[in-house]
């Protein structure tokens, strides 16, 4: 049985007599990709303004990351529906498709493409609605009165976190804690000066 055979510098050859070497490791050049939280809000809107404050500093912000935790599904009702909203609703999602078939089947017409265009166009929307409408009415009927109501449904996160990579999160913490404290004194200069002109002692004619 016969064995590798190794090259003058110790590295093993491959079946051609080519000597291979290990492979390079690909993570010393790379970012580690471990990400640090630096700071946590209720709301997207503060996230945002930490980010661009950590920009107006010169932060590196591509190294930064605004993270969504603790996601859940909120249905805002939008108003009730009657066979009155189903078909307009219907109505409406018929005419924008058929429009935009109609559209697209007129531009197939190289003589004149634009007027092909918009009559089919309309053509599509006229059909659109009135097959959307059909529609709606009978998805709506066939609910049952189960669900008599429109509504959006979103997906919101209940906090937004502040993540960068481990080798800059100590400088982001840094500013981001300067950032909170210029803040917290501003709203506490602002609260002193309104106190200081709205309370003020009675004086002694009054009495």
């Amino acid at each position: 049985m016969t064995t590798p055979s190794e090259s003058p510098a110790g590295i093993p050859t491959g079946p051609a007599g080519v000597p291979v070497t290990p492979a390079a490791d690909q993570t010393a050049d790379s970012p580690t990709g471990a990400a640090v939280s630096v700071a946590a809000y209720p709301d997207y809107a503060q996230a945002q303004r930490a980010v661009d404050y950590l920009s107006d500093n010169k932060f590196p912000v591509a190294r930064v990351a605004i993270i969504g935790s603790d996601v859940h599904m909120v249905e805002q009702i939008m108003g009730r529906l009657n066979y009155g909203g189903a078909a307009l609703r219907g109505a409406g999602t018929g005419a924008f498709t058929g429009l935009l078939i109609g559209w697209l089947f007129g531009l197939f017409n190289w003589i004149t493409p634009v007027l092909a265009a918009f009559t089919l166009a309309i053509y599509g929307l006229v059909f659109g609605a009135i097959v959307g409408a059909l529609f709606g009415l009978i998805f709506h009927a066939l609910q049952g009165g189960r669900r008599d109501f429109s509504s959006v449904r979103a997906m919101v996160p209940s906090r937004y976190e502040v993540v960068a990579d481990a080798e800059v999160a100590d400088e982001a913490a840094r500013l981001l804690a300067k950032m909170s404290g210029s803040t917290a004194s501003d709203s506490t200069a602002s609260s002193s000066t309104v106190s200081g002109s709205t309370v003020s002692s009675p004086s002694r004619g009054s009495v």
